[in-house]
């Protein structure tokens, strides 16, 4: 079981129509809080992204917002993790520094932000750019239509079975987080 002291976290600027998105965000925040893992995450005061990382950073776990200069606005920032806000010049370089940062990446329902953004860390598994664990918290089974889509590309030719097998999915934030900590690829050369 490997160490892991922070997790990039994607998820909506927005809440939701269910209640339970509000809810996954606070447990994982109070997970993250109990494991001693840093929140990283793209430094916004809304939806579901402020929700956690106000919750974890209220029970004195630590946060790390990394926040392109376009969205650095009072009425965006948040304000809380002030002394661990990143500020970059661009959204690529808030998505290096982020995931260069990061031990792990887990997706909460969100938008195609969140679908972006791991579906690029997810790519890079397959390139081989990186070894980390990539995770859907599919909560109310969100991410249902998306794993049919990756799975019918799959039974298409265009992607392995190996790099689906990879992809951590649960709708338990406590399993998820066990999961991710037990993760070890077993991906082949994509370029062969």
């Amino acid at each position: 079981m490997k160490t892991i002291k922070s997790i990039a976290l994607f998820c909506g600027s927005s809440e939701g129509r269910d209640i339970r998105y509000r809810s996954a965000a606070e447990e994982m925040a109070d997970l993250l809080y109990h494991h001693r893992v840093t929140m990283v995450y793209g430094g916004g005061n809304r939806g579901l992204m402020g929700i956690a990382a106000e919750r974890l950073y209220s029970q004195g776990g630590e946060v790390i917002a990394v926040m392109p200069r376009l969205f650095d606005r009072s009425d965006v920032r948040i304000k809380s993790v002030e002394a661990k806000m990143i500020v970059t010049d661009t959204m690529h370089e808030r998505k290096a520094r982020m995931y260069e940062m990061s031990d792990a990446f887990v997706a909460m329902a969100g938008g195609v932000g969140t679908f972006e953004e791991i579906l690029e860390v997810f790519t890079w598994l397959q390139l081989g750019l990186h070894t980390k664990a990539v995770a859907l918290l599919n909560t109310a089974g969100f991410y249902d239509p998306l794993l049919t889509f990756l799975h019918h590309a799959g039974g298409e030719g265009f992607i392995k079975q190996e790099l689906l097998d990879a992809l951590i999915v649960d709708d338990d934030p406590a399993r998820l987080l066990s999961r991710i900590a037990v993760f070890s690829p077993h991906l082949g050369d994509k370029l062969s």
